[in-house]
């Protein structure tokens, strides 16, 4: 992949328009950028400056992004393209024509001409990775830090003499939000290439089972058992572990693996819902009532702050609530990282991984 962004073929030049990743969350998307592509990116002499959007959910993804252009043009990251001590940027010959701090502000330096002048003097490619990107649209703000992106991409990879480009990559765990990031015209990045990230499977387990074999650990399940578990939690390789952990404790209970490793599967599937619902009934009952409307929502939920939705939710909750009770409870909801806006007046479940197993609850008969 790295080969194919900083040195694509002929077939390969979409992703020059962008590259945007989606999958589920825990499945190894930001295990990949880290550990894997990261490094393949600077071995190969690229500058890459990472941001994940859900740090701190607090901020808005504009600060979040120049708060980390700000430090990583400040910090060892061009050093390090020089194999020079860190922080001695200086010794490059580096001379931005703006002040670095005004990076971001109003009447201050812009990212496509910070992003120009870096890709020109380092004579390199630049590549800026933001990890859930799809809360970008939940404000204006992190819109109009997409469309900045945008003149920042043109503004670099439009000049025929660069020595360098400027590649955007944007992951995120909510793949319809992230498709509607590149094939909605409205976007920033329309057209850019969209892509699932590809989930850990057979081999993935099967590694793993010979690893705890070579250990001596025993019983293990069949690799078909192993795998129809590993699908049961997502393709999460963490909650794989844990499985096989919690069963391997259990083996004195004279179960068959096979057997038991499905119903460890299964709780520790509902556990971690089951997580995300208290962080929910810690908010409230009525935002319970406002989570399960966004839950029943085939798509997005509109219609949170109306008449009709305040009138169900006093049925729900046995009392009555007026319209504008209903905003603070959502923006908490929005501030836990339970709900996204992926559009102004439209809601969603931040995990789709929790909507569909609060769906397939809520499908289940009385006593089930």
């Amino acid at each position: 992949m790295a080969t194919r962004l900083l040195h694509p073929g002929v077939l390969d030049e979409g992703s020059r328009s962008g590259l945007f990743l989606s999958g589920l969350r825990r499945t190894g998307k930001t295990t990949f950028l880290r550990n894997d592509l990261i490094p393949a990116l600077e071995q190969q002499g690229a500058l890459v400056i990472y941001v994940d959007l859900w740090s701190d959910t607090q901020a808005s993804p504009g600060e979040l992004v120049h708060r980390a252009v700000r430090q990583a043009f400040t910090s060892s990251l061009l050093a390090k393209l020089a194999g020079l001590r860190q922080g001695d940027v200086a010794a490059m010959g580096f001379k931005f024509g703006f002040q670095l701090e005004t990076l971001g502000q109003e009447g201050g330096a812009t990212l496509a001409q910070a992003f120009t002048e870096v890709v020109e003097q380092a004579q390199a490619d630049l590549v800026l990775i933001i990890d859930e990107v799809q809360q970008a649209v939940t404000s204006e703000d992190g819109n109009q830090m997409l469309l900045a992106l945008k003149a920042a991409r043109d503004a670099v990879n439009l000049q025929p003499a660069m020595p360098g480009s400027f590649l955007f990559i944007g992951t995120g765990s909510h793949r319809a939000h992230v498709s509607e990031l590149t094939a909605r015209r409205n976007q920033a990045f329309a057209g850019a290439e969209s892509l699932p990230y590809p989930v850990l499977g057979r081999d993935y387990v099967e590694h793993v089972l010979k690893r705890l074999e070579a250990a001596g650990m025993a019983p293990l399940p069949s690799l078909d058992g192993a795998v129809a578990c590993f699908e049961i939690l997502g393709n999460r390789p963490e909650e794989l572990r844990q499985a096989l952990r919690q069963m391997h404790a259990n083996a004195s209970s004279g179960i068959e693996p096979d057997q038991l490793l499905p119903v460890v599967a299964n709780t520790l599937r509902a556990a971690a819902v089951n997580l995300e619902i208290s962080k929910v009934e810690q908010i409230g009952s009525l935002a319970m009532a406002i989570f399960n409307r966004v839950v029943c929502a085939d798509g997005p939920a509109r219609g949170l702050f109306s008449a009709e939705a305040a009138a169900e939710y006093a049925t729900v909750i046995g009392r009555e609530v007026q319209i504008d009770e209903i905003q603070p409870v959502v923006k908490a909801l929005l501030a836990d990282n339970i709900l996204m806006r992926p559009s102004p007046g439209r809601y969603d479940v931040s995990d789709p991984y929790v909507k569909e197993i609060c769906r397939e609850r809520q499908s289940l008969p009385p006593g089930a």
